[in-house]
C-alpha cells in the first residue's frame, strides 16, 4: 500500500468519522474539545470558539472534496456557534469560550479565535452558498478592525490585553481566512486585508538577514529579544511557506507578489537547513540552535502539506520525504490502535507526552491529508 492509499484509508474511513461521531456532542450541538485514547469525551471548563471553528471548516472542506459527508452537521454547528458565541455578552466580537452550561465562560476577545471563525465562514459559504455567511464575515472583519488595531500596524493578540507582546501566529491565520474568503467571494475587502497582513509579515515577522520567522514582538513590531534569543517554530515556518504559495496562486499579480515569492524561497531554504528532518522539532532559536526538541503532530502535517503543495521544484525528493514522514506519522502519531485518533505530542525521546486527543489537531491533519490525496501518485 502506498502512503497515499494509507492516508486515504485512515483519513476518510477512521479519522473523519471518529471526530464527527464520538467527537460531536449531540446534546450541545457542538464539537467536543478532547477525547480520551479510548474515544470517550472529556468534559472541560471551557469550549473554545477556535476549536468549533476549525472543526466546522474541516468538515465543510471534507464534504466539498467528497471525502466525508458531515457538511450539514458542520453548517448546523456554525448556526449554534453564532447564536452562542457572537456578541454573547452584548459587546462586539465573539466570546472566547463557553462553559459546560453553554453560557460564556470566558468573554475575552482573541484575534486567533476571530481568525478561525472567519475561516469557517469562508468554507461554510463555499459549501452552503448562503449569502448571509459572507455578510457576517465582512461584519466580523470590521469588528476585528474595531477591536484589535495596534498603534504601529497589525493587531493586538487579545482583549483585554494581558501584556504588550504581539504575535505573528494570529496574523498568519487571519491571512489564511482572508485568502479563503477572497477565493470564494472575489470581494476586494478580503484581499485588501490579506495584503496589509502580508506587508507587515514581510517587513517585520522575518527580520532582514535572518530568513527566520519569529514568533513574538514588541508593540513596535521589533523582535522581542536580542538576535539569537528569539523563538522560531519550524511548523509555522512551513505554514507560512504554504500560505505564501496560496497568496501567489490567488493573486499572482498582487502588490506583494514579487517579495512574497522571494520570502517563500528564503523561508524554505532556512527550513531545510535548520529542520532537515525527518521530524520537525517544536522550537528553535533564531540562531538555529535547539530550543524544544519535543515534536507535536501539527508541525509534521504542515511540512507534509508544503511538500505536497507549493514546495520546491524537486518533485522526487519531495515525494521521498512525504513517504518517510507519512510512515512516521502512522507509526508515531496515529498508530492503528487509536483507530482514527492521534498522539498530539512526543517528548524529545519520542515517547507519548499527552494523555488525551485534542480535536484541534484535525484542522492541521486534514489540511495535509487533502493535499496529499490531491497529488499525483
Amino acid at each position: 500500500m502506498t502512503y497515499r492509499q494509507t492516508w486515504q484509508d485512515w483519513l476518510l474511513h477512521k479519522a473523519l468519522p471518529l471526530w464527527s461521531q464520538a467527537g460531536f456532542d449531540r446534546d450541545a450541538g457542538l464539537y467536543h474539545e478532547r477525547l480520551t485514547f479510548e474515544a470517550t469525551p472529556i468534559t472541560l471548563p471551557h469550549r473554545r470558539l477556535m476549536v468549533q471553528a476549525r472543526q466546522i471548516a474541516t468538515y465543510c472542506q471534507a464534504a466539498l472534496n467528497g471525502h466525508y459527508d458531515a457538511g450539514e452537521q458542520a453548517l448546523t454547528v456554525l448556526d449554534h456557534v453564532t447564536q452562542r458565541y457572537h456578541r454573547a455578552d452584548g459587546s462586539a466580537g465573539w466570546v472566547f469560550a463557553l462553559g459546560p452550561d453553554l453560557a460564556p465562560s470566558d468573554t475575552k476577545r482573541d484575534l486567533y479565535g476571530h481568525a478561525f471563525i472567519l475561516f469557517a465562514h469562508g468554507w461554510a459559504y463555499r459549501l452552503g452558498k448562503d449569502p448571509a455567511l459572507l455578510h457576517r464575515a465582512e461584519a466580523s472583519l470590521a469588528e476585528i478592525d474595531q477591536l484589535f488595531p495596534s498603534t504601529h500596524g497589525g493587531y493586538r493578540d487579545v482583549l483585554p490585553a494581558t501584556s504588550d507582546r504581539h504575535s505573528q501566529n494570529p496574523h498568519m491565520h487571519l491571512l489564511e481566512a482572508c485568502l479563503t474568503l477572497f477565493e470564494v467571494s472575489g470581494r476586494e475587502v478580503f484581499l485588501h486585508h490579506a495584503d496589509a497582513i502580508l506587508k507587515l509579515a514581510l517587513q517585520s515577522f522575518i527580520p532582514a538577514g535572518t530568513d527566520a520567522l519569529l514568533e513574538f514582538f514588541t508593540p513596535e513590531w521589533k523582535p522581542e529579544r536580542p538576535a539569537g534569543q528569539n523563538r522560531v517554530e519550524p511548523g509555522h515556518q512551513a505554514e507560512w511557506c504554504w500560505l505564501l504559495g496560496e497568496y501567489l496562486r490567488l493573486a499572482p499579480d498582487g502588490r506583494h507578489a514579487a517579495t512574497a515569492r522571494q520570502a517563500q524561497q528564503r523561508l524554505h531554504d532556512r527550513l531545510q537547513k535548520t529542520a532537515p528532518g525527518p521530524l520537525l522539532p517544536d522550537a528553535l532559536l533564531d540562531d538555529g540552535s535547539m530550543l524544544e526538541a519535543s515534536t507535536r503532530i501539527w508541525p509534521q502535517t504542515e511540512m507534509m502539506r508544503l511538500l505536497a503543495q507549493h514546495g520546491p521544484a524537486d518533485i522526487q525528493s519531495r515525494q521521498e520525504r512525504l513517504a518517510t514522514m507519512s510512515q512516521l506519522f502512522f507509526t508515531h502519531y496515529a498508530p492503528a490502535p487509536l483507530n482514527g485518533g492521534w498522539i498530539d505530542r512526543l517528548d524529545e525521546q519520542g515517547k507519548t507526552a499527552t494523555d488525551h486527543m485534542p480535536a484541534s489537531s484535525l484542522y492541521h491533519i486534514y489540511s495535509a491529508g487533502q493535499a496529499i490525496l490531491g497529488t499525483t501518485p
